[in-house]
């Protein structure tokens, strides 16, 4: 099982299925806001679509094709993290994130995107890291930018959000230019 110790308030931990209805919790009580951004709320209705997601970044990971986890924050599930998708041909790593709004500006997400992105060139080998983020998604566009990593273009119309297209902002950062990053700091 994967679990990872971000610091001393924040764990990455792979979710099982115990979780489900406080994973369905968290986004019950965030619906309206994350439907903003993601576009997968309206197939979520019941805990059993939570038990579903479980069960299929379990199979992702066992697959070695993806590394979803829960953000605890103060052991308590507040969003959710990781590789959506590993390119291992590439060494290529696509995280994704989300986090209940209660939760936002405590630098939680900054801090996982940190970790995960260390994660990625220190222990599963990665040369590269991207982050995709909606154009207008002036918060979660923040993150790689605060982490150093680098704006390399705009996929025009890449996401339907239940009514319209979105353009993404694509992030990408090298194994090499993160070592000169920390080495910098």
């Amino acid at each position: 099982m994967f679990v990872y110790e971000v610091d001393e308030h924040i764990t990455l931990r792979q979710l099982n299925l115990q979780d489900a209805n406080q994973l369905f919790a968290l986004i019950v009580s965030n619906r309206s806001y994350l439907r903003e951004w993601l576009p997968w709320l309206d197939t979520n209705v019941s805990s059993d679509d939570s038990i579903a997601f479980i069960e299929h970044i379990l199979q992702s990971y066992e697959a070695k094709k993806g590394l979803t986890a829960g953000i605890f924050y103060q052991d308590k599930l507040v969003g959710i993290a990781g590789f959506n998708a590993f390119d291992w041909t590439n060494r290529i790593g696509y995280i994704g994130y989300w986090i209940g709004q209660d939760y936002q500006g405590y630098g939680i997400i900054t801090s996982v995107v940190r970790a995960l992105t260390d994660y990625a060139f220190t222990e599963a080998q990665l040369n590269r890291v991207d982050i995709r983020a909606a154009f207008t998604n002036k918060k979660s566009r923040a993150i790689p930018e605060r982490l150093g990593f680098k704006e390399e273009g705009i996929l025009r119309q890449s996401e339907w959000l239940y009514d319209h297209y979105v353009d993404h902002v694509v992030y990408g950062m090298l194994a090499s230019d993160w070592v000169e990053n920390k080495r910098d700091q």
